[in-house]
């Protein structure tokens, strides 16, 4: 059982991955925003607390969320290892 909960949430990972990268292309395509839309259903739930303890970060012109990079290390180094 802890197994299966560590691979939902390794896979869990890999959505936060995407919905990183997938930030980085404009909006315009509606394929893209549909995906967009879907990965922040399942990642907004988590990012939302942290981003309001940890706001963006100004560099230039524009906002750097670290929240998903947060999220990604306090995952990985903490909670997985749990699971193995």
């Amino acid at each position: 059982m802890l197994h299966f909960l560590g691979l939902l949430i390794e896979l869990w990972l890999l959505v936060l991955i995407a919905r990183a990268l997938l930030s980085w292309f404009p909006p315009g395509n509606e394929g893209i925003e549909r995906v967009n839309r879907v990965l922040a259903l399942l990642t907004e739930p988590v990012l939302k607390p942290v981003r309001s303890v940890i706001r963006p970060v100004r560099v230039g012109g524009a906002y750097l969320d670290l929240s998903i990079l947060v999220v990604f290390l306090v995952v990985q180094i903490v909670v997985i290892p749990l699971f193995r």
